[in-house]
């Protein structure tokens, strides 16, 4: 039977929706270019809520949740987006330490009970089955967790492919609406990221199964990646760089073991060109995050090179990817799910890309400690290759005393002399 048209009759108010939540309940909010604004703007103008708590990954659009709702709502981040920083610095949110492959089993085991999936879904289909669109990540969990689904359904979300199929019966209440989702432009490359992208590029081999990460590193990455044969993509988050790889013919999939031929990430974002491109495309899969970074099958492909980023390393090879000090930046996210996934995949290359210096150039990234309140996201056990503008360095198999001089060599120029004698001092061993 096609499915009735006269479907979006049904539609409320945003205000109207989010009636449906009472105090105390848990929420989950769709996130990235998911975000549902409209829901969220209406969520916090509720003036009659109290200990309500939203779980989510990086949101996309104004920062509604941004300790906005008078206290009333509290938000609990699994990643923090810029929107979120200040408000967890002040206190008025919380963040989550968690990979990103363990949250779905947050919510569906009731570690996490949800009362409600506030989510944005594409219009049903004639068969009346929406999409979650741009996010699939813990979303998929979420919908089929929570108790509650209440959802804004918009005429601009892309309509994806994989896991990422809703009911429109699984909907208890929804708006309409036909807006722009939020964009992520593409970060600006300068020589330092040029440069990188020039020695991680020249890691990747024909046939490779690629994971990247957002930003002007990945970006460069990727727009070096042109003469390359065969290249194969299960990553995390699906960005504008990846198109001209797929339309060139760069990208086949043809070697991966699984969802051969198939491009596969968790979530898409980007700009408009992205979104356009993932729309009904069945090339394109999208799948919950607990299925594409799940290590047991990120190794079953060949030759995986995952490229990762970082905020600061010890000369130990202890990363630091999610705060600065004390402060959270952002979150473990998937780059433990990927480094491990990689280092175990035959042929793989687990590659963490970072300038050789932050604040202008006035401060090392390589350090002989991390700071104060600096969390290890990738251990030094994990870690393997380590790239700056200045070199790329494997450290796996590598002693203490190896792994200090593979990093000073690859650190800034400026600060070398100064890593080296502390480190002779902590470690009383001379350098060669």
């Amino acid at each position: 039977m096609v499915f009735e048209s006269k479907w979006a009759e049904r539609a409320m108010t945003p205000a109207e929706v989010m009636a449906q939540v009472r105090n105390g309940q848990r929420l989950f909010v769709h996130g990235a270019a998911a975000t549902p604004t409209p829901l969220l703007e209406a969520l916090v103008a509720r003036s009659d809520l109290a200990d309500v708590h939203a779980y989510h990954l990086h949101l996309g659009g104004p920062p509604v949740l941004a300790g906005q709702g008078g206290g009333r709502v509290r938000s609990h981040a699994f990643f923090v987006d810029p929107g979120m920083r200040k408000a967890l610095a002040e206190g008025n949110a919380d963040f989550i330490p968690v990979f990103l492959s363990d949250i779905p089993q947050l919510f569906v085991s009731g570690r996490i009970p949800l009362d409600v999936a506030v989510v944005q879904l594409s219009p049903p289909d004639r068969h009346g089955v929406c999409t979650l669109g741009t996010s699939c990540d813990t979303a998929r969990a979420a919908i089929d967790s929570a108790r509650i689904v209440l959802a804004e359904i918009n005429e601009r979300m892309p309509r994806t492919h994989g896991h990422t199929a809703v009911p429109l019966d699984r909907v208890t209440a929804f708006c309409r609406s036909d807006r722009p989702l939020p964009e992520s432009m593409p970060a600006a490359t300068g020589d330092i990221e040029a440069q990188i992208g020039e020695l991680v590029a020249a890691l990747v081999d024909d046939g490779a199964t690629l994971q990247l990460g957002i930003g002007a590193i990945p970006d460069a990455v990727l727009a070096r990646l042109g003469n390359k044969l065969e290249l194969g993509v299960h990553t995390e988050m699906f960005s504008d760089g990846l198109i001209p790889l797929i339309e060139a013919g760069v990208v086949t999939n043809r070697h991966k073991e699984v969802h051969r031929g198939r491009t596969v990430a968790s979530f898409v974002n980007g700009t408009r060109r992205v979104f356009d491109f993932i729309d009904d495309n069945l090339q394109v899969e999208l799948h919950p995050c607990n299925r594409t970074n799940d290590t047991a099958i990120i190794r079953k492909n060949p030759r995986v090179c995952a490229i990762n980023s970082a905020l600061e390393i010890d000369l130990t090879g202890q990363v630091c990817a999610d705060s600065i000090g004390h402060r959270i930046y952002s979150g473990i996210g998937g780059q433990m799910d990927f480094i491990h996934g990689a280092s175990l995949s035959e042929g793989g290359k687990a590659i963490l890309a970072l300038p050789a210096t932050a604040a202008g150039g006035s401060v090392s990234r390589i350090v002989t400690a991390l700071k104060p309140g600096a969390g290890v996201v990738t251990t030094r056990g994990h870690v393997h290759w380590i790239v700056t503008e200045y070199g790329a360095v494997d450290l796996h198999g590598l002693d203490l005393r190896q792994r200090a001089e593979a990093l000073i060599a690859i650190a800034h120029p400026d600060f070398r002399a100064e890593l080296g004698r502390e480190v002779a001092a902590i470690r009383h061993f001379a350098l060669g």
